[in-house]
């Protein structure tokens, strides 16, 4: 079986000439994914994936900035540029009860109070509080729901369904 890979973040640049990286983060764990001896491994269109360990991590402005072991300067990461960081699926580790993965919850059917199928999760929003999920639907603009106990009433990754309850305004009927 061949193993699963999931992104963690996106390296789009070099950072100074000692082989430092900007990652634009994808991951709710960048404390955990960056520190020190992790192991990532770098997706490139055209290449060999690359595995990586992790020597050092900081936060700068809207970038966690990384070295990997045995990438001493700007010549041994520039053509890492454009890449994609990911983390096998043994390394992701396990979450507590109402917590999940993006990849859980992406393609999943959102389903309202009445049974009425509203549409499939599309995409995950991170904008501030709490996640907001779009829901794409049939013929008809996305829907914003957002993550939170008074809406989101259960998530069943077995039958592949999410029970919402429809609050006044949520959904626009267009």
């Amino acid at each position: 079986m061949e193993k699963k890979y999931f992104n963690v973040g996106k390296l789009v640049n070099t950072q100074g000439i000692r082989g430092e990286v900007r990652v634009i983060s994808q991951t709710d764990f960048p404390e955990e994914r960056y520190k020190k001896g992790s192991k990532l491994t770098l997706f490139q269109e055209g290449n060999a994936p690359v595995e990586l360990t992790v020597l050092t991590h900081r936060k700068h402005k809207n970038f966690d900035i990384l070295t990997f072991e045995n990438h001493t300067n700007i010549n041994h990461v520039e053509k890492y540029k454009g890449g994609i960081l990911k983390v096998s699926e043994e390394a992701m580790g396990s979450l507590s009860q109402d917590e999940f993965y993006y990849h859980e919850i992406i393609n999943l059917m959102v389903v309202d109070q009445f049974g009425t199928e509203i549409g499939k999760i599309k995409e995950i929003l991170s904008p501030g509080a709490n996640d907001v999920w779009v829901v794409g639907r049939y013929k008809k603009k996305d829907a914003l729901i957002p993550y939170i106990e008074d809406v989101v009433k259960s998530v069943d990754l077995e039958n592949g369904v999410v029970h919402i309850e429809v609050m006044e305004g949520l959904i626009d009927e267009n």
